[in-house]
């Protein structure tokens, strides 16, 4: 089970924008709130050259993107929550049998404080971040690089996550994706194999999901 983290498992997705957009304010560059909220889930080495026209790795750019970090972390971090049912739902897969692994555009560093905010941290085997990859979501790189930790044919792997750049990102790495609407996308735009509303609406309805139907074939 390969899970994004922001917007899948803590409500992070609008706090993230805004620490972009504020930012980006600070460097002289004005950018839409709107443009920036629809580019979260991608990595700052997609996300700036989209809103911005500004590369990542220029002086320029690492400016802002640390500054979005000291931003997120001082003033947004501590009032994020992980969405209804999260924890229950990690419970569940583990007693029908997957191993937890991660695999998010986030840093190492914001990663496991992400974590800990879902309260999850215990839960999860292997993580994989934008550290682990030379390109972010929707290319394939972080998922892939979290089979490999997990010595996981992409057959036997399933990921869960919240925006049109997971979904790409798992189909383009082979594996089955599963979609959640509470990161702020609709279901029309989740080209997933299965949606739900968000973490406590799949539990609620486990029992009919690809989940179950992997985990029963698994124990025949």
């Amino acid at each position: 089970m390969i899970l994004d983290v922001d917007g899948t498992l803590i409500d992070s997705n609008d706090a993230h924008a805004q620490a972009w957009v504020e930012a980006f304010a600070e460097g002289g560059i004005t950018v839409a709130y709107a443009d920036v909220r629809r580019a979260i889930g991608m990595g700052g080495d997609k996300l700036m050259p989209l809103v911005a026209g500004l590369e990542e790795n220029s002086p320029e750019g690492e400016r802002i993107a640390e500054r979005r970090g000291e931003i997120f972390r001082k003033t947004w971090l501590p009032t994020l929550q992980p969405f209804p049912g999260v924890r229950d739902l990690l419970h569940r897969f583990l007693d029908d049998g997957f191993t937890l692994a991660v695999a998010t555009s986030a840093s190492t560093k914001d990663l496991n404080l992400h974590l800990r905010a879902a309260g999850v941290r215990d839960l999860i085997a292997e993580q994989t971040s934008s550290d682990d990859a030379e390109h972010s979501k929707p290319d394939p790189d972080i998922v892939a690089a979290a089979l490999t930790k997990t010595g996981v044919e992409p057959a036997r792997a399933v990921m869960l996550g919240d925006t049109p750049y997971d979904v790409e990102a798992a189909h383009r790495a082979g594996i089955t994706v599963v979609g959640l609407e509470c990161g702020g996308w609709a279901r029309q735009d989740l080209p997933a194999e299965e949606v739900y509303a968000d973490a406590s609406d799949l539990l609620r309805r486990y029992e009919r999901s690809l989940f179950a139907r992997i985990s029963a074939a698994a124990k025949v």
